[in-house]
């Protein structure tokens, strides 16, 4: 009776079976029927086969691993034969076939334990190695019972020649005398030579001690960027570290240099801190051994050392220099010669800076974008630039998950609501996974006043923001955040501007292998009135008028649905198109499919809006009314706000100008005019109109009113009065 190695339970043996799956198992048995299925053990990769991997088990057994037990695709594992592995044996069959599974522990240390397994139960590694170190013992003492006795028998000898030396005549004890003096020569010398090579063979005690004072030659520094061709050697890196995760074995560290980031595992013991004293933006040395672990480069670590005073400052330094020189874009081309963007070439290096610098110093970037086209398209701009960046910066294949997020925005404000959830998430990872705070890039969205509680919020966590939009800005959101790309701020006429012509042109700078891929996003965002220098841009891409549009009708329907994901993989399909061969549909099939939904609904949705228009005439302004909430589906695409844009498209060319298009809903009032309208200005007017109404703007001038609900009739006959005297 024994106790579980993990619970200490007592057991018969060394383990209890609730936690046989926690430890790792050494078979030392000699047939497959001594396996014990449903334990882990250590294996070795024997070779492959189309359907799957055989794996030794121990010296006498083989396995399958068969690729429908895989985590991934047979061709993706990174094994090679003679590699040590970790499988579980699932099944050992009548006819000795042993079937394995997939583990996703492949390193001794993520086991909480560890056993031999023989044909005639399990044994603590020690265990086995006192019984060897004995057998070592006991033939030391044999050798050494040999050794006596052989000398005993030479004495012996030794005596009987010196009785029949003495028993001589001593007449020839004269004659024999150069013979003997000869023969003791010859047995001294050769005594003598032995003690010389003896002694020349064994170092002294003042050499042993020489040589062990003497110090091992320090390991020069690499980079991260270097370690690819080191494998299997142990390697001195110097950086920051920027990420740390406790996992049920190792703790990982993330180190990043001035060339990219690399995970280090350290093991304490299983699910126990190492280096509790190292944590995010310490300043470290780190040696150990360069490895493939799931098929992602890490670090073995052996020592780790946090820098101090003027070690500390050289790394810093070194980052520091790295970082100002390639994060800043050398020069600021434009994709095209737009006026919107030229006045604010300056802003757009800066942001691209600001993005690079996140990527290089590897902080998370959070893109946060309004839930409609134009929002989409810019995301995905800013997606397509920064996500290559993160490939080439971290060495895990996931890292594009956990350093960029995409997430839609309802609306155009970044709120409290918003910037709470932000904070909340970023604070979440921070604590969890040690990461660094995230650096929050608002675009078509966040220019105006409303959205400085939220930046506020983000800057008490000392978390950096920067804001693309559109919009016509508040100049209080120069001060809120960190780089402001909005050319209304530069005194431009923004009305051929959208966010995509802004956040594409900052994308070509983040990244400027990717401006290729990015040069026909502008025209998509536009409804109308597209610039000519964005459609010749989409030509000489190769995207027609037609293909243009139903990218951008395929986008906005695809944004209503689930409209707080970002679908990444969907976007990437609609705007980017795929390579020949390729089991995903090509770009121009899936446009023109969803386009095609897009224009039935979008067509249903205005043939009832238009038969319940009612029009006012208003001071010499016509005023197409329709009550949002009474003839729309409310939960049905298009959105609000979409139909009232495609409802004033379609109805201001059949009216003398000025003609506005007002919506109005249970508790919102939104405008379209053909001339420019102030809401704020509007807002004012009716809350003064209204006093008890509950009138509020969001959106700052180009967003819409909000009011309460028992003064829906006095806001709508408000809102017509102030529009009458402003635009007649």
């Amino acid at each position: 009776m024994g106790n579980c190695i993990i619970c200490g339970t007592p057991v018969d043996g060394e383990i209890c079976q609730s936690h046989e799956e926690d430890a790792v198992f050494e078979f030392r048995g000699t047939a497959a029927s001594q396996l014990t299925p449903g334990r882990y053990y250590r294996g070795t990769v024997d070779g492959y086969a189309d359907f799957g991997v055989f794996v030794d088990i121990g010296d006498h057994v083989t396995g399958l691993l068969h690729r429908s037990e895989l985590d991934r695709r047979l061709e993706s594992l990174d094994w090679e034969p003679g590699d040590d592995v970790f499988v579980q044996v699932l099944d050992v069959r009548d006819n000795g076939n042993v079937d394995l599974g997939w583990s996703i522990r492949q390193r001794e240390r993520e086991f909480r334990g560890e056993l031999i397994e023989t044909a005639d139960g399990e044994y603590k590694p020690e265990d086995l190695e006192d019984d060897t170190d004995q057998a070592a013992e006991n033939a030391d003492e044999d050798v050494q019972e040999s050794a006596d006795e052989g000398a005993v028998q030479a004495g012996e000898l030794q005596a009987a020649a010196d009785e029949d030396e003495s028993e001589s005549n001593a007449d020839s004890i004269d004659d024999q005398q150069p013979a003997a003096a000869e023969t003791a020569g010859t047995v001294a010398g050769s005594g003598s030579v032995a003690t010389e090579s003896a002694a020349a063979s064994t170092p002294t005690t003042e050499d042993a001690a020489d040589a062990e004072s003497e110090p091992e030659p320090a390991l020069n520094r690499t980079t991260v960027d270097a370690i690819e061709n080191q494998v299997g050697s142990v390697v001195r890196l110097e950086g920051e570290i920027t990420g740390v995760r406790q996992t049920s074995g190792p703790t990982v560290f993330e180190l990043s240099d001035e060339t990219g980031t690399v995970e280090c595992a350290a093991f304490e013991e299983a699910g126990v801190r190492a280096y509790p004293d190292v944590d995010v933006d310490d300043v470290v040395a780190l040696e150990g051994e360069v490895e493939h672990h799931h098929g992602d480069l890490q670090v073995e670590t052996e020592t780790l050392d946090v820098l101090t005073d003027e070690d500390r400052e050289t790394v810093k330094d070194r980052l520091e220099s790295a970082i100002e020189e390639e994060a800043r874009p050398a020069d600021v081309a434009p994709l095209a010669d737009h006026e919107a963007v030229t006045a604010v070439e300056d802003g757009i290096a800066d942001a691209a800076t600001e993005i690079r610098r996140a990527v290089m110093e590897a902080r998370p970037i959070v893109v946060r974008h309004g839930a409609t086209a134009d929002g989409y398209v810019a995301g995905a701009a800013i997606e397509r630039a920064v996500l290559p960046l993160i490939r080439e910066k971290h060495t895990r294949d996931d890292a594009e998950y956990h350093y960029f997020e995409r997430r839609p925005l309802d609306g155009r404000v970044y709120d409290m609501d918003a910037a709470t959830s932000d904070v909340t998430s970023m604070l979440e990872a921070r604590d969890r996974h040690g990461e660094q705070l995230p650096l929050v890039v608002l675009v078509d969205a966040g220019s105006t006043v409303e959205s400085v509680d939220g930046y506020e919020l983000l800057s008490l966590y000392d978390a950096d923001a920067l804001v693309i939009d559109d919009s016509r800005a508040d100049d209080q959101i120069t001060d809120a955040v960190d780089v402001a790309v909005a050319p209304s701020l530069a005194g431009v006429d923004i009305a051929d501007t959208t966010s995509t012509a802004l956040a594409a042109n900052v994308a070509a700078h983040v990244n400027d292998d990717v401006r290729a891929d990015l040069v026909h996003l502008p025209a998509v965002s536009y409804w109308e009135n597209t610039p000519d220098e964005y459609l010749e841009l989409a030509t000489e891409a190769g995207y027609d008028e037609t293909g243009i549009s139903e990218r951008r009708e395929a986008v906005a329907l695809e944004a209503y649905y689930q409209s707080y994901k970002d679908k990444r993989e969907l976007v990437i399909d609609l705007l980017f198109g795929d390579d020949e061969g390729s089991e995903r549909p090509r770009d121009g099939d899936l446009a023109a499919h969803v386009s095609e939904q897009f224009r039935d609904k979008l067509e249903a949705e205005l043939e009832t809006a238009r038969e319940n228009l009612t029009v006012r005439g208003v001071d010499d302004v016509t005023v197409s009314v329709l009550d949002t909430d009474a003839f729309t589906h409310r939960y049905n695409f298009p959105t609000t706000i979409l139909l009232l844009d495609a409802l004033h498209r379609s109805e201001r060319d059949r009216t003398d100008p000025p003609y506005v298009t007002l919506g109005v809903g249970d508790d919102e009032l939104h405008v379209r005019a053909t001339e420019p309208v102030n809401v704020r200005d509007l807002g004012d007017a009716i809350a003064e109109a209204v006093p008890n109404g509950g009138v509020s703007v969001v959106g700052g001038r180009d967003g819409h009113v909000e009011f309460l609900p028992g003064e829906r009739d006095a806001v709508r006959e408000a809102a017509l009065e102030a529009l009458g005297e402003t635009l007649a």
